[in-house]
C-alpha cells in the first residue's frame, strides 16, 4: 500500500490512494483482486485508519493517487503483472514524479 522515497534528508512513503470511481476497475484489473477489500467503502476506512497511523507515528506520508488506466500502461511497459507489488511501484515512481515536479517550482 505505501512506499518510500528520500527527500531532502526526509523518508517519505507513498500511499496508494484511490477514488470511488476507480475502485472497482482496480478491483478487475488486480491478479490479486481477492485480497483487495471488496468495496470503495471498506478500502476508504482501512486506508484512513493505516494513513492516520503511520502519520501518528511521525512518517511523514503522501497520498498518491492511482489512476487504472494509468497502472494497465505502466505495468505493461514494465511486462509486470498488475498486483499489490507492482501497484507499491507504481506508487513509489508517482512519488518521484511529484517530488521532482515540486523540486523545479
Amino acid at each position: 500500500m505505501e512506499d518510500s522515497i528520500k527527500s531532502q534528508d526526509t523518508i517519505v512513503f507513498g500511499f496508494a490512494w484511490y477514488r470511488p470511481e476507480q475502485w472497482q476497475r482496480i478491483r478487475e484489473i488486480s491478479a490479486d483482486a481477492d485480497d483487495l477489500h471488496d468495496s470503495y467503502l471498506e478500502w476508504l476506512q482501512s486506508a484512513e485508519e493505516k494513513f492516520q497511523e503511520l502519520r501518528s507515528s511521525g512518517l511523514r506520508v503522501e497520498k498518491v493517487d492511482v489512476h487504472s488506466e494509468a497502472l494497465i500502461l505502466w505495468c505493461n511497459e514494465l511486462g509486470l503483472e498488475i498486483n499489490g507489488e507492482a501497484r507499491s511501484r507504481y506508487v513509489a515512481e508517482r512519488l518521484k514524479e511529484l517530488d521532482r515536479n515540486q523540486s523545479l517550482t
